[in-house]
Formats: structure tokens, sequence, C-alpha cells
């Protein structure tokens, strides 16, 4: 590549930081302050700078981006949900940026359940009606994201919210969807989310300060927000809150959570005025959640909850009237080690059971029958490594199940099983266009040790003709590791780009994730954190070992709370890679978690401690904060990616580790491209999300093997 321009070099204003009497100075503390032009300018520099070191690589960004173009059927559809008189469905058309939700009257009789027929040229259903076109919303607007879209069930108004800006604050109107108009109602600083209780009322949550759902609102159609009725409040800075309906469309249900201890709320649909009632006061580090189901004509509450065990157990309990909080809990499915329980979904004529078992999704179904309950069957797939899930959507007397299925080589599948009958059919395949053949690809599942003894699945993504024994082969690492968040097998357009330049994608599944149980999160949380980044190390160096890569020629990459293990990776294991991309990167954890006035601060004490209040957490946090621990010493290529509106990782963070790394650092070239419009999500739109994706793996493939094109 050419010769770089100077690097942009941030000035130093140094500002002392003292807590329980330890010291540090932070010299870059300044570009906190977003709106001040100084910011701003060094924002543009680096955008400037990053832009010029990259311009080489305009070639290979192209491709990659018109390679992932050409794999997606860019005019496509959802497969439709029934919903009362519809069946509902989103489409997307080539040449649009976003896509339109729709919906078709359903038929009667015996043809009331065979979903509508789209043309295969893309063209509209017959008696179509788009209920939104998000490109026309987006018209004119250099950001923009839906919230919420819920229709009541008469299928008469539809609610929906937009957020222009990527701040996740959302206005929110409402729209007739009989005579196309927008109801004078206008709601203004909404977080996401909806819920309709008839066609009066409209629930939603608002934030506070901390950019912390902490309330929740009703609404009365057709009278100003100023009149709305504040139904609850969340005093405890640590929980969040929620509302929604059981899936029976039969409660109002307001979930208030902290990251280990949950409490519902339930009020009946038909009173919406009425009063929210507690169904199990929250105890602490006591997770639940509930739904309502109907069995043996019975009204039941579902209950999945870890009082028994960490990985979580299902229970039921009868509903009492006049309403009060739970008294017995029956036993459906025990809690088991080796399984990790994560949803129940209640349907008239059945319950759908997800879980994870091996590092695997999986589900199971279970029929209801007149007398009650029967017994779980799981379904069954023969790949070794793959996701399933299921749903029978929205409508409540549903008789089928919707099965999804994928894998890192098999693009999603949709089936369609009658849930009487079992029998069961495809009723979508996603389409890779090019002529993309399962086989020419390859996943498997290797076990890393980790410092301590524990093994750590690794998943290896590759071409079929690539000979793992021949390496060293040029390879992304991938980690996240933190929340119970797992990284599941799925398919992926744009990794094929990867994949035909000869790379292996390899994800390690750290401990701070979820894939093996609630014991995998707890082993990589609070003062247990460090296990997220030697797990991550340890991987590195088995395929190292194993000469399936090189330091020469394997990259990092991680986003978030992902980006955090990049930036704890670089400093403890520089020589492990020859490039890392930190995608808006947790980077200046410790000065975050210090700050309760910033958002997502004090819930986020109970995932990573609480710095401000203990001395222990303080240090422990201070050992592996990664801009805390910047040195002299040679690092690897490093690419932060950020947004300038970025509410859950402020774009702050990577800004002043870049600046310190540019400092501080004896080797390694450093980039930072911020998005001035834009999110944590990044930008929007899909044709702009796969030229981010471009860019990004152009670098990558550049770094790990030289080429340019």
């Amino acid at each position: 590549m050419a010769e770089h321009p100077q690097a942009p070099s941030a000035k130093k204003e140094p500002v002392i930081r003292s807590f329980h009497g330890r010291e540090f100075v932070d010299n870059y503390e300044w570009l906190r302050q977003k709106d001040a032009p100084e910011t701003r300018a060094y924002l543009e520099a680096e955008n400037t700078y990053t832009e010029t070191v990259m311009k080489p690589l305009e070639g290979m960004r192209e491709n990659i981006f018109q390679e992932i173009r050409s794999r997606i059927k860019e005019t496509d559809m959802s497969v439709p949900q029934r919903m009362e008189d519809y069946w509902y469905y989103g489409r997307t058309k080539e040449g649009s940026e976003y896509g339109f939700s729709c919906r078709v009257r359903a038929a009667e009789g015996k043809d009331r359940w065979v979903p509508p027929q789209i043309p295969e040229d893309g063209s509209p259903a017959e008696g179509e009606e788009v209920l939104l076109d998000l490109n026309a919303l987006a018209e004119g607007e250099e950001f923009f994201s839906l919230g919420a879209s819920s229709i009541t069930t008469s299928g008469r108004l539809l609610a929906y919210s937009t957020d222009t800006v990527g701040d996740e604050r959302f206005e929110l109107v409402i729209k007739n969807l009989e005579t196309g108009e927008l109801l004078e109602d206008r709601l203004h600083n909404v977080f996401y989310g909806a819920t309709w209780a008839g066609e009066e009322y409209l629930f939603y949550t608002t934030v506070d300060d901390a950019w912390r759902p902490d309330k929740v609102w009703r609404h009365r159609i057709g009278t100003p927000q100023e009149e709305d009725v504040c139904v609850y409040h969340e005093p405890d800075e640590k929980f969040g809150v929620d509302i929604g309906s059981s899936r029976s469309q039969k409660w109002l249900m307001i979930a208030s959570a902290s990251k280990l201890t949950s409490e519902v709320r339930v009020c009946d649909m038909s009173t919406p005025e009425g009063e929210f009632r507690v169904l199990w006061e929250r105890e602490s580090g006591v997770e639940y959640d509930v739904d309502h189901a109907i069995v043996g004509g019975e009204d039941r509450w579902l209950v999945i909850h870890n009082a028994t065990g960490p990985n979580s157990a299902v229970a039921e309990s009868p509903i009492t009237w006049p309403l009060a909080p739970l008294k017995e809990l029956h036993e459906l499915v025990p809690h088991r080690d080796e399984v990790r329980i994560e949803s129940i979904e209640p349907y008239a004529s059945f319950l759908v059971l997800g879980y994870r078992r091996g590092a695997i999704p999986r589900t199971a179904i279970m029929k209801l029958s007149e007398r009650g309950y029967t017994s779980f069957q799981e379904l069954e797939f023969e790949e070794e490594l793959y996701s399933c899930g299921a749903s029978g959507g929205p409508e409540w007397e549903v008789p089928f199940v919707f099965i999804s299925y994928s894998s890192f080589t098999v693009p999603t599948q949709v089936f369609q099983e009658n849930i009487a009958t079992g029998d069961r059919v495809l009723v979508k395949a996603q389409e890779v266009r090019g002529g993309y053949n399962p086989q020419d690809y390859t996943a498997t599942r290797l076990w890393s040790t980790a410092p301590d003894g524990t093994k750590i699945p690794v998943s290896l993504i590759h071409s079929a003709d690539l000979d793992l024994s021949q390496g060293p082969h040029p390879t992304v690492l991938y980690g996240y590791g933190a929340y119970e968040a797992s990284r599941d097998p799925g398919f992926s357009v744009s990794l094929l780009s990867m994949m035909q330049r000869g790379v292996i994608f390899a994800i390690a599944h750290v401990r701070g994730g979820g894939e093996m149980g609630r014991r995998w999160y707890e082993e990589g949380r609070l003062l247990h954190k460090r296990n997220t980044f030697t797990d991550f190390i340890a991987v590195a160096d088995d395929l190292i070992a194993q000469k399936i890569t090189s330091p020469e020629t394997m990259a990092a990459y991680g986003g978030s709370a992902g980006g955090l293990l990049m930036g704890a990776v670089a400093n403890m294991a520089p020589d492990r890679f020859c490039a890392i991309h930190a995608a808006v990167p947790f980077v200046d954890a410790l000065t975050s978690i210090l700050k309760p006035e910033l958002p997502l601060t004090v819930p986020e004490w109970e995932e990573w401690g609480d710095p401000y209040h203990d001395p222990e957490v303080y240090d422990y946090m201070a050992s592996y904060s990664p801009y805390e621990n910047v040195s002299t010493q040679n690092y690897p290529d490093i690419l932060a990616t950020t947004s300038l509106n970025d509410t859950r990782v402020l774009y702050v963070e990577p800004a002043k580790w870049i600046a310190k790394l540019r400092d501080t650092a004896t080797g390694g070239e450093f980039l930072l491209k911020t998005e001035m419009v834009a999110g944590h999500g990044g930008v929007s739109g899909r044709y702009q999300a796969w030229r981010q994706t471009a860019y990004e793996y152009a670098w990558l493939i550049h770094k790990i093997t030289g080429v340019v094109d």
C-alpha cells in the first residue's frame, strides 16, 4: 500500500481521576465533549486519515460489496404470519434500502390457513396492502430505524415509532389502516415497543436521563401525551422495565428486571385501567418469566425460573381469583446441569420449549390434550452444528408451528409442521444466488483448553477444499463473551467473501457468553471477567500450536462487549495477532462504569461489578480495562469503528483508546472510523450496511493475506 500520511495527534489535557485512594491520569477525557468544535474536528481528522489509509482497498471493498449483493435475493418476502383476519409479512424490493410491511386479507372456510401466494417477480400479491413503506419514511434522512410496529387485533390501527438520529429515542404515531391517515396522537421520546389494549389504550415505556427504561405509560387514543398515566415507575436504578402482553392476549404484563433479578406485574387485558399486581415479589438473584396458558380448560401460569438451579426450570401454577401472587409451582421441566432453559411459548393446542445443550440451541414441542399436559418431543436434525427455533406466530389458535433451521453452511430453512398430524413441509428456503453449494464449505467444532483446564468450544468455518493440516491459513478469530449472549450456528452470506479467499472464520465461544449454560456466564463476569480474555488467548494459542494459522496470518474481531475483549487481548497478547478490528468497543470500561450518570452504568454493575463503591472491584477492573492498560509495546494493527450517536458504548471510548495507542505504543497502525450520524448498530439501510461490512472485511482480509484487490 502507498505511504501513509501523518496520523492525527490528539492534544493532552490531563485530568486526574481519583477513587479509593487510587489516581489515574487521563489525558484525553476532553474528547467526551461531543458538541465541542475541537472534538468534532478531531473525529473528522481521524476519518480523513483512515479513509486515506484505506484508499488502496477501494477495489476490494467494492468487489466484496458486489459479491454480497449478488448473492442476496434482493426482492424477497418473509413467511406470512396469520393474525385474526389477515396474513402479515415483510418484503424487500431490489434497489430499495428498506423494506415494506404488508398484509393480505385471509380467506375463509377450508382455505383459512392457506397463506397468500406472492408472484415470483416480486410484484405485490393480489389484494396486498402496504402498511408501512420504510423507504418513504426514511426519505431525506441520513439515518433511519423503526422501533415499534404494533397492530390492534382487529387490524384497524397501527402504532409505529421511528428514530432518525441513532440515539434510540423514538417518535410514535398511530395510523388508521382503514383510511391511511395518521391520528393526531404524537408520543415523543418513547423507548422500544408499544402494546395495545383493545383499540382505546396504548402502553409504552420511556427512559430516564441515563437511558434506562424506567416508566410504563398508558395512553388513551385521541388525547395529548401530557394526559398519559404512568402506571408503573421503577425506582431501582439497577432495573429496567418493559410492557407486553401474554401470547393469549388475555393479560398485560410489566417485566422489571436487572441482570440477576426479575419481577412481573399483570393486569387483565379487559380492564386496562385496572391495577397491575405482582406475581412473585422480587428476590435477589431470582430470575423468572411468566406467560399464560390454557391447559385442560383451566387457566395456568407457565413460569421459567432459576429458584431451583442456575440453568432454570419450567413450572406451572393455577391462576387464582381474585388474582393473587404465585402460591404453588408444579414442576414441568426440572433443572438440569447440562441443559439451559431459555424460553417457553404457549399456544391453544401446544407449547414450544427453547433450550440449549452442548452449546447448541434446541427446541421441543408438547401437544396439549383435553386432559392436560403430555410430554415434550425434541426436534432432531443430522448436522453437528446447527440452530433450531420454532414459533406459531402471533395467532393463538394456530394449528401448525414454523420451525426455523440454519447452520454455518446451510442457509435458513423454514418448515411448517402440522401439530395434529406431524406432517412437515418446507415453506421457505433462503436463496443464495450464484450457484451456492453447501458441500463447498464445512464447519467443525474444536475444543481448546483454558489455563484453568476448562474446555472452550471453537467453531471453524471454511471452504471444504481447505486442508487444515496444511497451514498456516489466514484466519479471523471472533469473540464476544458477555451478558450470557451466545454466538450460535447460523448462515452468513457475507462470510462467503472471506471463505472464497481462503480465510477461516473461527468463533471462540468464551466464558461470559451463554453457550454452555449459566455456569459459563457466571465464570466470565464480575471478578471472573479475566477468564473471557484468557479463554480467547488460549484458543488463539491452540490454533497456532496446531499450525492451523499463525500470528502473521490471524486477526481478531469483536464488537461492543466483544470490543472490550479485543482491547484486553491487544494489551495481554499483542503478539498473537497481526490485526484487530474492534467495533463500537467498550474499551474505556472503568471510566464508564464509574459514572452513574451515564447510560446503562448502574444496571451494568451486576455484570462488571461496582467499582464506584467497592475498591476490590475497582482494582480488578483497572487490571484489565483496555484504555487503562495501554503500554509501551508493539501492538497489532487496529481498526476501531464507532458511531457518534451511540448511547450504549459512547464514541469517546474508542476515540480515547486510539489516541492513547498512537501516543504510547511502539508499533502498530491505529485507525478510527466514526459514523457521524448513526447509533450502536452502525449505519442504517441494507446497502449501507453491506458497504460497512465490505469495508471491515476488506481491511481484515488485507491484513491476513496481504492482497489489496
